[in-house]
């Protein structure tokens, strides 16, 4: 989008978005009768649903309107909506923040009682030249779920080195178990898995402290930097931890795979356990992190969660803020990580994960959780999605790893060129 036509719209959206604001404090908690709001959402309905019980028991007279689309699609799905200046009144922004907020399609909305709520690095993913888009919800992080059962029954414990991951794979393949599913159908799972590595061997260096800032400005390149770690990584490929069929794979039947105890391991996070103990309700679940190459703590991907934001063209706004308001109090952040794991932005809050994560509390407590495209890259979901993409004609055997890091890099510098003319 033109420079020119940015700033107009971005000093347009400040000027309504301050009108909004004073009509919303003029009128307190007045009731919004009829109102229907649309929330498009890229995480599962199930994985909030105590959350938006918890707003339609808060908000009488609002319907909420919940549209998931997979990760996968919501992009595309999202942008043609924005650019038909239309869309839902209320986004679940993640990696994607800044771009949306870059290319003026969402509410500034910096001067906002709640946004003074939540700690700096929660609010920090959705800011962009001093500014705040959106509000964050539950931190996310993902590691590696297991079977405690299998584990128990077969004398085999989690690794504390990637060589030990890597052996492990080998032990459950030996006695006949199927070691780890992945839905490799989707981008997701092997872009996550690897960057564990990168986390592991590069950002926990002190050469990845400035990595990022660099990165995002063009700087420095992925293919240089990460290329040792996602190379290690790609063992995974050569000793046939992860097998081409797994590109056949989606996301909910490596799911069920998992729950129903045919694989011992699988990559993801808190938001599908709801889902693993509906099928099964026996289920011992636990999940560990992703080991480096010496023995440690090990390492989650994750970060700042996803946020909300309200879309610039909404003609719901006020009741869309407070929506936003109400995300900004203990019970909604509670209500939240009911139903998906993590810790809360909101000052004062706190979280008790429970037993599943036991094996992660120490990573967890170090502060061992990173995902660089919500944290510091600009165009942060774009670039993880072309990753990702690369990474599956890696496991095809079409691309070498080298090559799926400068498709990223190329990604990177073509975005920034878009916006800076």
């Amino acid at each position: 989008m033109n420079k020119k036509i940015c700033s107009v719209l971005s000093v347009i959206a400040l000027m309504t978005l301050v009108s909004c604001a004073k009509t919303a404090d003029n009128d307190g908690d007045r009731s919004f009768d009829g109102i229907t709001l649309r929330l498009m959402a890229y995480n599962s309905e199930s994985s909030r649903a105590t959350y938006l019980k918890y707003l339609e028991d808060s908000l009488p007279g609002v319907e909420i309107i919940y549209e998931f689309v997979s990760l996968d699609n919501f992009s595309n799905v999202l942008n043609a909506q924005l650019l038909a200046g239309q869309g839902p009144d209320i986004i679940e922004v993640g990696g994607d923040a800044k771009l949306l907020a870059k290319a003026g399609y969402l509410w500034n909305i910096t001067n906002q009682q709640f946004v003074e709520k939540y700690t700096e690095s929660g609010i920090a993913a959705f800011t962009v030249n001093g500014n705040v888009y959106a509000t964050p919800m539950q931190s996310w992080f993902e590691g590696i779920f297991y079977n405690k059962k299998i584990f128990r029954e077969n004398d085999v414990t989690i690794p504390k080195t990637f060589d030990q991951f890597i052996q492990l794979h080998k032990d459950l393949n030996a006695k006949g178990i199927k070691p780890q599913t992945m839905g490799a159908r989707s981008w997701e799972p092997m872009m996550k898995q690897s960057i564990g590595i990168v986390n592991n061997e590069f950002y926990a260096k002190a050469a990845g402290r400035d990595f990022d800032e660099k990165f995002d400005n063009g700087e420095a390149k992925l293919a240089e930097a990460w290329l040792p770690s996602v190379s290690e990584w790609y063992r995974m490929i050569e000793e046939n931890c992860l097998t081409p069929d797994m590109l056949g794979l989606s996301h909910e039947q490596a799911l069920d795979e998992f729950a129903s105890g045919k694989a011992a391991m699988w990559e993801c996070g808190p938001w599908d356990v709801n889902a693993i103990m509906e099928k099964n309700p026996d289920f011992e679940l636990g999940m560990f992190p992703i080991p480096g190459l010496t023995e440690g703590v090990g390492w989650l991907v994750g970060g700042p969660g996803s946020g909300l934001a309200v879309n610039k063209a909404s003609h719901n706004a006020i009741p869309a803020l407070k929506v936003l308001d109400m995300t900004a109090t203990p019970e909604a952040q509670a209500a939240l990580i009911k139903d998906n794991a993590g810790s809360s932005f909101l000052i004062g809050a706190d979280a008790d994960l429970g037993g599943i994560y036991a094996d992660c509390a120490e990573a967890l407590r170090l502060g061992y959780v990173y995902a660089p495209w919500v944290s510091a890259w600009t165009a942060g979901n774009p670039i993880v999605e072309g990753y990702g993409k690369a990474l599956q004609e890696v496991l095809a055997g079409t691309k070498t790893v080298e090559q799926a890091l400068k498709d990223a890099d190329v990604i990177n510098d073509t975005m920034r060129f878009a916006f800076e003319n």
